[in-house]
């Protein structure tokens, strides 16, 4: 009855929302213009879009900078792939882009329903049900990402059964071998993600992911160059690389006395509510699964083509570049979501 309550005082209307770590001039500023007759209507629109593009700026800058470091990890990992030679390269594009970028569009997607609850929760000085939408969350995204691993399991005759080439297809499901562990720490990362970008905790995350690139840079060169473990080494140190980051997220956030009064250790409350809870998670996951499957779609199709190495490799150099450039798209959507949460009540 106590956790019903607490959910439910969350879900009520906001007097004066407040975006976190924003100055409250600013809210303030915006308000007036908007309300100012003295101005004309296209004075006041272009006044209060430049104030609301300021706060916008200033909470999605740092997180494009944590989505495109991470994302500079698989990258990396394709570089290192493609200097082992044009198959290995084209199985490593396959793997990643084929399969793996299903499962990324679908927790991250999952996982941004955290965003909007935490946000609510946080304006709403319910600080301990942050805590609790983390934990739930992170059950809801390992229970499906248990489910993704009978993807990557059979991603071998699944290929095939699309009409890939054998060589590239079982080249291709040894690379995903390696990224099973891979699945569980995105289900527990977004979450951890999402749970602090709602308090704009950034810095941190930004200054993890940073130092585990350098970690990942070297931990893929001796196992690819030094050990000889080719694409399945390579992929093995890419899913380490990313429990490195959720690992060094917990802690801070365990330690971190910015997190005291919303993390108050783990409860049973997580374990309610799941089934509505997976209806809005499914729903926050449709408009980005749709925008990832668009890559997922030309690579596969790339693959079809009368030399399929070729087209793979060249679509990979292309598509590595694109999908860095849509991180900062994906930071702009996180940051959006993050300030409307608190007045879409």
């Amino acid at each position: 009855m106590e956790s019903s309550s607490s959910e439910h005082t969350t879900q009520q209307p906001l007097l004066q929302p407040q975006l976190p770590n924003t100055n409250p001039e600013t809210t303030s500023d915006l308000e007036n213009t908007l309300s100012d007759d003295n101005l004309t209507l296209f004075r006041r629109m272009r006044k209060a879009t430049w104030i609301e593009s300021k706060i916008l700026f200033r909470l999605a800058t740092p997180t494009v900078i944590v989505y495109m470091i991470n994302y500079l990890m698989s990258m990396s990992t394709q570089i290192f792939s493609g200097h082992l030679g044009n198959l290995e390269l084209a199985a490593a594009s396959l793997g990643n882009t084929g399969i793996q970028i299903f499962t990324y569009g679908l927790l991250l997607g999952m996982g941004s329903a955290v965003e909007t609850l935490c946000g609510q929760a946080f304006g709403a000085q319910k600080y301990d049900m942050l805590g609790i939408y983390l934990q739930r969350s992170a059950v809801l995204l390992t229970i499906t990402g248990i489910l993704l691993t009978l993807i990557y399991v059979f991603s071998e005759p699944i290929l095939l059964f699309l009409g890939e080439s054998p060589e590239i297809s079982s080249a291709a499901a040894v690379f995903v071998y390696g990224l099973i562990p891979q699945i569980f720490a995105y289900a527990l990362n977004f979450p951890i993600q999402k749970f602090l970008q709602a308090q704009s905790i950034v810095v941190p995350s930004a200054c993890i992911s940073t130092a585990t690139l350098a970690v990942h840079l070297l931990l893929t060169w001796v196992a690819v160059y030094k050990i000889g473990l080719g694409l399945l080494g390579a992929s093995l140190v890419l899913s380490l690389s990313w429990w490195i980051v959720v690992i060094a997220q917990f802690v801070y956030i365990v330690r971190s006395d910015k997190c005291r009064s919303t993390w108050n250790g783990f409860s049973v409350q997580a374990f309610r509510g799941l089934p509505e809870f997976f209806k809005l998670s499914a729903a926050s996951a449709v408009m980005l699964c749709l925008e990832t499957w668009y890559f997922q779609i030309l690579v596969l199709l790339a693959g079809l083509l009368e030399n399929p190495e070729l087209a793979l490799d060249s679509l990979s150099i292309c598509m590595t570049i694109s999908g860095w450039v849509f991180m900062i798209s994906v930071g702009f959507n996180a940051a959006a979501r993050l300030v409307f949460s608190l007045f879409l009540l």
